[in-house]
């Protein structure tokens, strides 16, 4: 998904400190404590319960910090000398040697796109530049039909090879470009988790943009609480509380980024098998999964497949998920028992 938050996050009525980074005042072992900071073009947070041996906070910043560059330096389209956008600079058809941390994100890519036949696609990049929403920006006009056929032509994940071992990525077509922006967040969350578990803590809340993983529990026992926003554009309400432990939550929506021409609305979402972005009801999913760069990418797959399929899609996989469609008499939800039975109302 591209950078636009789409969940609040509340975690009761603990007191933190507003200060940049890691930690604040003196307090008793067994607090929420958080280090805040900028990564992708958008805000994380991570809130831990520190357990009775302190970690070395300013340590676990900086670590923090640094991995998550190297991620951008890896995955993000906007920097030109990032490991994605040389290779979709790259014209030729032999192995292009990448990263193992990208070989690893472009298969799990894959995996999601041979899934759903292409719904989700890695190699959408040209469609995501023709419709404005990458590093060039918006176009002055609508794309033309010829324009789109052109694009769609460069599309095509059946089109990519990837191998772990070296890992390295090839194209059976030289101007295939790739896009990870729909699972790439979701990757970073996992890696962060995996540096907080280092330095042995054991509950915690990890969130990059509204992509959120959770292990454990609150000091006073209770789940971490998620807010869903209500899908419109014009305001920022939470319609549901979401209660998490030992889970990931990723959600994808079509109300936040988005262009408007001629009275008609054209969201971020892009359909890579029409090459058009999506227009059906299905305006927001959200996915519930062990882990979040699955969360993120499929919650992306979701949206993309409609109200139609997108629930039995998930079903499939054994995925949680919560659909929000809008039709002509008002907003209609539709939810999995193991998602319904973590929903929590709004208190007013």
């Amino acid at each position: 998904m591209l950078p636009s938050p789409v969940l609040l996050l509340f975690v009761g009525a603990v007191c933190l400190s507003t200060l940049a980074g890691c930690g604040g005042p003196e307090q008793p072992a067994k607090v929420v404590r958080s280090c805040f900071g900028t990564t992708m073009g958008t805000e994380y947070t991570v809130r831990v319960v520190a357990p009775a041996g302190e970690p070395d906070w300013p340590a676990l910043q900086q670590e923090i910090d640094s991995r998550l560059e190297a991620i951008s330096r890896q995955m993000s389209t906007y920097l030109p000398d990032s490991e994605i956008s040389r290779f979709n600079r790259y014209k030729g058809r032999d192995w292009f040697p990448v990263s193992a941390e990208f070989a690893r994100v472009v298969a799990a890519g894959l995996e999601v796109s041979r899934s759903t036949h292409g719904a989700f696609d890695v190699t959408v990049g040209p469609l995501v530049d023709l419709w404005g929403f990458g590093p060039a920006g918006r176009p002055d006009d609508v794309p033309a039909d010829e324009a789109i056929a052109a694009c769609r032509a460069r599309v095509g994940y059946e089109r990519l090879e990837v191998r772990a071992e070296p890992p390295a990525l090839r194209k059976q077509r030289p101007d295939l470009d790739i896009d990870l922006s729909a699972i790439a967040k979701g990757f970073a969350v996992d890696e962060v988790a995996r540096i907080v578990e280092q330095y042995g803590i054991r509950a915690y809340m990890v969130e990059i943009g509204g992509e959120v993983r959770t292990r454990g529990r609150k000091p006073d026992g209770g789940s971490w609480r998620i807010g869903i926003e209500r899908p419109v554009a014009t305001a920022r309400e939470i319609q549901w509380v979401v209660e998490l432990d030992d889970r990931s939550l990723a959600t994808s929506g079509d109300y936040r980024n988005f262009f408007e021409q001629q009275g008609r609305r054209y969201s971020h979402e892009i359909d890579p098998r029409t090459g058009r972005p999506v227009e059906h009801g299905l305006v927001s999913v959200s996915v519930l999964a062990g882990d979040c760069m699955t969360a993120d990418a499929w919650a992306t797959a979701l949206i993309v497949l409609g109200p139609e399929a997108a629930l039995p899609a998930a079903r499939q996989q054994g995925l949680d998920v919560l659909c929000m469609i809008h039709t002509r008499e008002g907003w209609l939800e539709q939810t999995t028992p193991g998602f319904a039975a973590r929903l929590r109302p709004v208190e007013r």
